[in-house]
């Protein structure tokens, strides 16, 4: 196990895309899948019928949240009656919310954590979450039909950076990142407590000062982002252990349900107005002129307007020389969403942090004249022909800046 790897998580995965009697259980009752010799090295061999315990999971491009549900799989020799016939393994598992989800091509993964137990996770074909998981783990998306299979993880691509914790976090593996030697500073400065996002992007950025943003602005948006959230994260396990320490009597079960809810909804909230915060510096110093969160028609609020909201409803303002910028952490479906948010701007643009989107969902983006902005560190997630389409920080900023002149 090496730390900030993959290996620190895992101590190997395998993927393979769903035969139609995986998939579907009506055509089949054995629920099975089979386990070849390479997932056995790292799985271990029983003697006898074995239940291991496993999370499922369901990703696809329309759910906002994935389906999670806890059972087991079952590792066992088909031939344990049979002596003079080799062993063959199969894994069987139960009818559960994911496996009824899963169709013909879907991508299983199946993952042995550190902490022993599985990870199985089922994402829809066509969608994002294939990409990204293929991507993580370093699968070429060809000759799935059979598990392919990886056990050494601590390669130079195996390293856990900012792109590979979204992913990660994605799947239910909580990334260990904190930094120590800040956190005394933080709960002086925040007097033991959570900031304003605001406060707290503009502190991660201090501790960056030597990053100016007019001489890489993809580099100084991916390093502010990097920073706050390692230092978000230092900040809340010390203040969700503090309050974890208090204890939760009895009648506080609705407390630690409260409690629960505020953390998760805390961290969901965050990261997109964090990157709305560190883009705004970046237009800032610039010299970009921009509105945030202005009014177009029906009330929409789109996150930034250029050069403003009293060009943009101004009639004699040459629409061509608008732009507005969206800004959603993660796209899922909430993209379209974006459309509607300024009717004189024909091309639109949406700056995201999330990884390897589908081409479905790039090629229909393109064709909706949504443009798609990534820091620049992001776009090798990508295949060659959406590199091609997508912006960087950079290229947007330039855009923006011609208009303006």
């Amino acid at each position: 196990m090496k730390r900030g790897y993959l290996s620190e998580y895992f101590e190997g995965v395998a993927v393979k895309r769903l035969s139609a009697v995986e998939a579907d259980t009506t055509r089949s009752n054995q629920h099975e899948y089979n386990a070849t010799k390479d997932m056995l090295a790292f799985m271990g061999r029983p003697s006898g019928r074995t239940r291991l315990p496993a999370r499922f999971i369901y990703l696809d491009d329309q759910s906002d949240e994935p389906i999670i549900e806890d059972a087991f799989l079952t590792l066992y020799d088909s031939r344990e009656n049979q002596p003079l016939r080799s062993a063959e393994y199969r894994f069987y598992f139960p009818t559960t919310t994911v496996s009824e989800k899963g169709g013909e091509g879907d991508l299983l993964l199946i993952a042995k954590r550190r902490d022993e137990g599985l990870l199985v996770v089922i994402a829809a074909n066509g969608s994002s979450a294939v990409n990204q998981i293929e991507w993580l783990f370093g699968f070429d998306d060809e000759g799935l039909l059979n598990f392919s299979v990886r056990s050494e993880l601590e390669g130079e691509n195996d390293k856990v950076g900012f792109a590979a914790t979204i992913i990660l976090e994605s799947i239910g593996i909580e990334v260990e990142q904190r930094e120590e030697s800040y956190l005394e500073t933080m709960l002086a400065r925040f007097g033991g407590r959570f900031p304003k996002t605001l406060d707290f992007s503009a502190y991660a950025r201090e501790t960056l000062a030597e990053i100016d943003p007019r001489d890489d602005p993809d580099a100084a948006l991916m390093a502010w982002m990097e920073r706050e959230e390692i230092l978000f994260r230092t900040l809340e396990r010390h203040l969700i252990g503090e309050r974890l320490a208090q204890g939760f009597s009895g009648d506080q079960i609705e407390d630690f349900i409260q409690f629960s809810l505020s953390v998760q909804n805390r961290r969901k909230s965050r990261v997109g107005l964090a990157l709305e915060n560190h883009m705004e510096v970046v237009l800032a110093s610039l010299g970009i002129r921009y509105k945030r969160t202005a009014i177009t028609e029906n009330r929409s609020k789109p996150d930034f307007l250029f050069p403003g909201q009293n060009e943009y409803h101004d009639s004699g303002f040459d629409p061509l020389r608008l732009s507005m910028l969206a800004v959603k952490s993660t796209c899922k479906d909430r993209w379209r969403q974006v459309l509607a948010e300024a009717d004189r701007i024909e091309e639109k643009h949406l700056l995201t942090l999330e990884t390897a989107i589908s081409v479905n969902q790039t090629s229909e983006m393109q064709a909706k004249h949504l443009q798609l902005v990534l820091p620049r560190g992001l776009h090798d997630t990508y295949n060659a022909e959406q590199r091609q389409w997508l912006f960087d920080v950079d290229a947007f900023t330039r855009l923006v800046l011609e208009r303006q002149q």
